[in-house]
């Protein structure tokens, strides 16, 4: 086992110093270092995509980073989403992925949806209008024990439309009378 070290670690858009071993998985530094419990553990072998996070705008799975590989990247976490450094693309990405979750029911019990949300915003970030395979491809390893998968392709349709809608009504200049 390694001796602590400290690193720090730039989390949605805050730089910390902390001292754990460099060995530690990010997901435990966020959690019981840095208090931030929406990044959650489910399998522990990035298998499930409950643990995702963006590191440097990737989505990564940070159970099994160890928090000595970050380096400074930035890391952007759940909580982290709605941060005004953001663009405002992307808080309108988040928005629209938010209201179709809520509005789609996709969440059942609800402990896998922070990944959900991590990965369905990255993908509409990058790929504005996916079809179902785009979905698919993004989601993969991305799991519901609840069996939502469904919901959430169709959520992640309706939030593509939704920013879209969106962008439009902020792109147009508006006309005056």
């Amino acid at each position: 086992m390694s001796e602590p070290v400290a690193h720090t670690v730039l989390v949605n858009g805050e730089r910390h110093t902390v001292t754990v071993q460099p060995d530690m998985p990010l997901l435990w530094v966020l959690r019981e270092v840095l208090q931030l419990p929406g990044t959650r553990f489910g399998c522990g072998m990035a298998l499930c995509g409950t643990c995702t996070v963006w590191l440097d705008g990737v989505p990564s799975r940070a159970c099994v980073l160890p928090v000595g590989r970050v380096g400074t990247r930035p890391v952007v976490t759940i909580e982290g989403l709605h941060a005004a450094w953001h663009s405002p693309e992307l808080v309108r990405v988040t928005r629209a992925v938010e209201a179709a979750w809520t509005d789609g029911n996709v969440a059942q019990c609800g402990y896998c949806q922070s990944g959900q949300v991590m990965t369905a915003v990255a993908l509409l970030r990058d790929q504005p209008a996916p079809n179902d395979a785009d979905i698919d491809r993004a989601f993969d390893g991305v799991l519901c024990r609840c069996g939502t998968a469904p919901r959430v392709r169709a959520a992640v349709r309706a939030a593509a439309r939704t920013a879209a809608t969106d962008s439009l009504k902020t792109d147009t200049p508006s006309s005056s009378t």
